[in-house]
């Protein structure tokens, strides 16, 4: 990549992806494109956002929402943004400023949901729906409210796993819920491992989370099906 960056967002596939933010002494603004072969920079986000900001969309429209605009302690921000391919526009505001939130959809049709909210670090299960124009707060938020979570869908149609939800934030969940559009569900079976600040791939049917800290950096890989999560046996050198 063309900026070395911790904590930043994205989104796309693996021929076409969008680089978005993240942290690199300070909170930054660098947006990068992928082709498949080599990263270019692009127009730069108007708000610098560290901290892993909510990103829905694709490379050429996206939706870049939350994060903090401070490294420690975070200072949170509700800041959004859209991206036509080459630049970054300002759109109406988050309710709720917060960073390490989740983040899923299209760019006029996105789920924002759970973060880290001021004062302090405090996780909240905040949930709001973008339209395309403005943000709405959904009556009910998620059952466990966290910040550092996996999430993946669409705005009828989302999953949230994992995160940290306890105060300060030191300890792990594997809670999973399904989005049927309007509320939560929680989900008996959730992660194996429980864990934050992982990667994830895929669908509200079809998901992979894998790596993360729950505490101490974790290799586990594990697949949802749908209903249900099956451990993915890796192994390291």
């Amino acid at each position: 990549m063309n900026t070395a960056r911790t904590y930043l967002a994205g989104c796309g596939t693996q021929t076409a992806a969008l680089a978005v933010g993240g942290k690199t002494t300070v909170a930054s603004a660098a947006t990068e494109k992928y082709d498949g072969t080599s990263w270019t920079a692009t127009g730069s986000l108007n708000v610098a956002r560290g901290y892993r900001a909510g990103l829905s969309g694709n490379q050429t429209a996206a939706l870049s929402f939350g994060g903090s605009s401070t490294n420690f302690p975070p200072t949170q921000i509700a800041n959004s943004e859209s991206f036509n391919g080459t630049s970054w526009t300002a759109t109406p505001t988050l309710n709720t400023a917060r960073s390490y939130l989740a983040g899923c959809g299209t760019q006029t049709s996105a789920l924002a949901f759970g973060g880290d909210v001021p004062p302090g670090s405090t996780q909240s299960g905040v949930t709001e729906l973008w339209n395309g124009s403005t943000w709405t707060s959904n009556p009910t938020g998620l059952n466990t409210a966290r910040k550092g979570l996996g999430g993946l869908g669409v705005q009828t149609s989302a999953l949230a796993f994992g995160g940290n939800s306890t105060p300060p934030g030191t300890t792990s969940t594997g809670a999973t819920e399904i989005w049927n559009g309007s509320t939560w569900t929680n989900n008996p079976t959730g992660l194996a491992t429980p864990r934050s600040g992982m990667g994830f791939a895929g669908s509200q049917t079809a998901g992979l989370g894998f790596g993360g800290y729950g505490p101490g950096n974790k290799n586990q890989t594990e697949e949802w099906t749908g209903t249900d999560v099956a451990v993915r046996t890796i192994t390291t050198s």
